[in-house]
């Protein structure tokens, strides 16, 4: 029923270096994923949006991209963070590009940081680049420095004293 191939039969039409066994592997050939390694990165998947009608309590944090529409209660911290214009967030906004169009309580740390013209901002600002466009509204203070992403860290809580308590 089956009959075995001719290509590397002596009498084949094809020239050896037309047969499978001479022939140099492409891109194009059927082989699996790990023959090979893609010249290019993957693409940037899209950014996470968190529409206008969602409320969330409690800490948000991804390697991404964030687009708050809605109410978060709680630190965020992502690659960009986009706070849109009816979005409220209370709590720390961490992210290497911050962008506020809408209102923020709690602190902002970013390498760049913009507040547009619809911003409101109550918090400090610890930034590498500031923009603040007319028309924003910022109430805290603003501070500069090289890393803002390193001191994000929360500080623990101070140690337990070790004197004995005074009888009164």
């Amino acid at each position: 029923m089956f009959s075995k191939s001719k290509i590397n039969e002596p009498g084949s039409t094809k020239p050896a270096s037309e047969t499978e066994t001479a022939k140099a592997p492409t891109m194009n050939d059927n082989k699996s994923s790990s023959d090979f390694t893609p010249s290019t990165p993957k693409a940037k998947p899209p950014a996470s949006v968190l529409s206008a009608d969602l409320q969330i309590t409690g800490n948000i944090k991804t390697t991404g991209d964030v687009n708050i529409e809605g109410n978060v209660e709680g630190d965020i911290r992502a690659h960009l963070l986009t706070v849109g214009e009816g979005a409220t967030v209370k709590g720390e906004c961490i992210a290497d590009d911050v962008v506020v169009n809408g209102r923020v309580v709690g602190k902002v740390r970013g390498l760049k940081v913009r507040l547009t013209s619809t911003a409101r901002v109550e918090g400090d600002i610890i930034h590498k680049t500031i923009a603040i466009e007319s028309g924003a509204h910022f109430e805290g203070s603003v501070q500069r420095q090289e890393d803002p992403l390193n001191g994000a860290q929360k500080v623990s809580a101070p140690k337990p004293s070790t004197e004995p308590a005074k009888a009164g």
